[in-house]
C-alpha cells in the first residue's frame, strides 16, 4: 500500500512538472511575438496586433487595438497613436487620456472586463504608493489580456501595489524595473513573485528615466526564482 501511494506522488509531481513545462512553452512562444520599441511600448502579434503606450514611433504600421494606461504625455502620444491608428483600430484608454483622441475610443475604469475583437481585456489598478507621480486617486491603469490563449500583464506605471497579489494566472508580466516615477529593480521583483508569471520582461528604461542595469538587477534577482527575458529596443 505504501508503495503504491509512493508511485502516485511521484507520478503526481512528474505530471505538474510537465503542465508547468507546457505552460513556460506557450509563454516563450507569445514572447517571441512581442516586440519592445523602448520605454513602455510593446508591439504584440497575436490575433490581432496590439500596442501598449505608443510612444517615439519609428516604422509605419496599423494597430488593431492600443492600450492606453494614462495620461502622461510618454504614454498618451496623440501623435504617436494617430500613426498607428487605423479605420478599425480600437483605442482603450482611462478618461485622462481622451483629450484630442477620435474614431473608435473605448474608455474604461479600473475593475472593468471587456471584449476587443475577441481579446479579452482586464482593466487593473496602477499607482504609485509613497510617490506623488501616480496617485491612487487618479485614473491609471493595468492590463491583463490574452493572446494566443496566454494572460498578458501590462502594468503601466505603477508601484508595487497590494492588488498585485490577487492577479490570477498571469502568463507574461511587463514590468517597469526603473525606479523614481516607478518600481525600482527590487520592488519590481516583489511584485514579480506576487504575480508568479511564468516569464516576466522589464521595462519603462533606457528612455526618460532608467538603464540597462535595472533590467539585469531585476533579472537577477529572479534567477532560479521566475524567468526573465531582458529584449533588445527595436
Amino acid at each position: 500500500m505504501k508503495k503504491s501511494v509512493l508511485l502516485f506522488l511521484v507520478a503526481g509531481i512528474f505530471l505538474f512538472a510537465g503542465i508547468a513545462n507546457a505552460d513556460v512553452k506557450g509563454a516563450r512562444a507569445v514572447v517571441n511575438d512581442i516586440r519592445w520599441l523602448g520605454h513602455d511600448t510593446f508591439r504584440i502579434q497575436g490575433e490581432k496586433v496590439i500596442y501598449t503606450d505608443p510612444f517615439k514611433i519609428k516604422n509605419k504600421d496599423t494597430a488593431d487595438i492600443i492600450l492606453i494606461t494614462h495620461g502622461h504625455s510618454d504614454h498618451c502620444s496623440e501623435k504617436d497613436i494617430k500613426a498607428i491608428q487605423g479605420d478599425n483600430t480600437v483605442i482603450v484608454t482611462p478618461p485622462s487620456c481622451t483629450k484630442g483622441l477620435a474614431g473608435n475610443v473605448k474608455v474604461v475604469k479600473r475593475g472593468d472586463v471587456i471584449n476587443v475583437g475577441g481579446i479579452a481585456i482586464e482593466v487593473v489598478p496602477a499607482y504609485n504608493m509613497d510617490k506623488k507621480f501616480h496617485p491612487k486617486e487618479a485614473d491609471g491603469v493595468g492590463y491583463i489580456f490574452t493572446v494566443k490563449g496566454q494572460r498578458i500583464y501590462f502594468a503601466g506605471d505603477t508601484d508595487h501595489i497590494p492588488e498585485m497579489k490577487g492577479f490570477r494566472n498571469v502568463n507574461i508580466a511587463l514590468l517597469p524595473v526603473s525606479g523614481k516615477y516607478v518600481m525600482t529593480a527590487e520592488e519590481a521583483v516583489r511584485a514579480a513573485l506576487d504575480i508568479k508569471p511564468d516569464i516576466a520582461v522589464p521595462m519603462h528604461y533606457g528612455s526618460i528615466v532608467g538603464t540597462e542595469s535595472d533590467a539585469k538587477g531585476f533579472a537577477g534577482g529572479l534567477k532560479g526564482k521566475i524567468e526573465v527575458i531582458i529584449m533588445k529596443q527595436e
